[in-house]
């Protein structure tokens, strides 16, 4: 490996949200990395750093350019600049479509299990969070479109994410497609979360909403911030070639201030975008590598607990059905019995109170260290139960 993705870097002290929220020994919860940052983000920044003057910035071309590049070479996914906003992130810029696009009082479709802040932002936002439920059926997740069908016809948005946090699944072109279909069929709004897309197994590649579907109405929200672990710059950005739907969304994020720059921003994504693939290239088989520690660890030490098999993400979710112990009660007892933060699936609806997810972006020494403690935590656990 030419990149370092073995040290471990102290982070407690560092205002992390990660390691500083709580005093968990191990957290494998939030969604950030626990690896260096490419050397070439860190160069770029430091340069920035040494200009002493910090005041506000704007946008610059050249990002919008960064993300055109990247997704016209990678997924022959091809954006105008004129179709794209600039935003503080994903979550701020959903935020602002939900009241720009809808009316206090309406539907908003999720499938869940799913990414707990998509719950909030709705309700937060007083409209009502509508449930497509994934089926589950021997360890693979699918869409259930008849559900989904009847469901859209009580909605004004879908919200898809897409590869789906937490089952780490990469929808395919045709349930896209069908997707579109049925949004269009019933004029949906559809939001597109694509933040996780670069976090594919080698050789393996997610497909853009837009690619894969003719539907109009279809906004994308896109970031590096989980691919090259940058997510403190608060960087993303929104893409649609729906005219009206890019001015009402222009104007909502200007009037909630989700539009401004952070002086170090342009400079973190262009040098992530334009100079550090093949470190992403790095991390992708690193990620992958943890993935199969997991499962041989798991099939071989803690056969009660199943590692759900994905293709995307470094979250795992793991069916701790057997356990017959709820996700709340077994992610509080590992952190209190052993130090260990994961999340409890019922976080991302009722759907998934039998899982837990863990958080895999971290040395290998850090990985093994959280399975020990996991199996440790259901060992005294079940004898507790017994």
């Amino acid at each position: 490996m030419k990149y370092d993705f073995d040290s471990i870097i102290e982070r407690k002290g560092t205002n992390s949200l990660k390691w500083d929220l709580f005093d968990d020994d191990l957290p494998m919860w939030v969604a950030d990395m626990d690896f260096r940052v490419a050397p070439q983000i860190e160069n770029a920044i430091q340069k920035r750093v040494e200009h002493p003057v910090y005041g506000y910035s704007i946008v610059q071309d050249s990002l919008f350019g960064s993300y055109i590049n990247w997704w016209k070479r990678r997924y022959d996914f091809e954006m105008s600049r004129k179709d794209m906003l600039y935003a503080t992130g994903v979550m701020p810029s959903i935020s602002s479509m939900i009241r720009c696009l809808t009316d206090v009082g309406d539907n908003i479709l999720i499938q869940t299990p799913v990414y707990h802040v998509f719950f909030y932002v709705i309700e937060d936002n007083n409209r009502n969070v509508v449930e497509n439920e994934l089926i589950y059926e021997d360890g693979v997740y699918y869409i259930d479109f008849d559900d989904l069908d009847e469901k859209l016809s009580e909605v004004k948005m879908m919200i898809l994410c897409n590869p789906h946090n937490p089952v780490g699944k990469i929808w395919s072109c045709d349930d896209l497609a069908k997707i579109g279909d049925l949004c269009q069929k019933h004029d949906v709004i559809l939001i597109s979360d694509e933040i996780h897309c670069d976090l594919t197994d080698p050789g393996v590649k997610y497909n853009p909403f837009e690619t894969s579907s003719s539907y109009e109405k279809v906004i994308t929200c896109l970031s590096p911030s989980k691919s090259f672990n940058i997510a403190g710059f608060q960087s993303s950005i929104v893409h649609t070639t729906n005219s009206e739907l890019l001015l009402k969304i222009k104007t909502q994020m200007h009037v909630d201030n989700s539009d401004s720059c952070n002086v170090f921003a342009t400079t973190a994504v262009t040098a992530a975008y334009d100079e550090s693939e093949e470190w992403l290239e790095e991390l992708r088989e690193v990620l992958y590598e943890n993935k199969l520690i997991v499962k041989d660890y798991l099939a071989n030490e803690l056969p009660i607990i199943k590692l759900i098999e994905c293709d995307a993400t470094y979250l795992l979710w793991l069916d701790c059905s057997a356990l017959s112990v709820p996700s709340k009660v077994l992610s509080g007892f590992l952190r209190e019995n052993q130090g260990l933060f994961l999340s409890a699936g019922i976080d991302f609806g009722k759907s998934g109170d039998n899982f837990l997810r863990m958080n895999i972006a971290c040395p290998q020494k850090l990985l093994k260290e959280g399975l020990g403690r996991l199996k440790a935590g259901v060992t005294a656990l079940s004898i507790i139960n017994e």
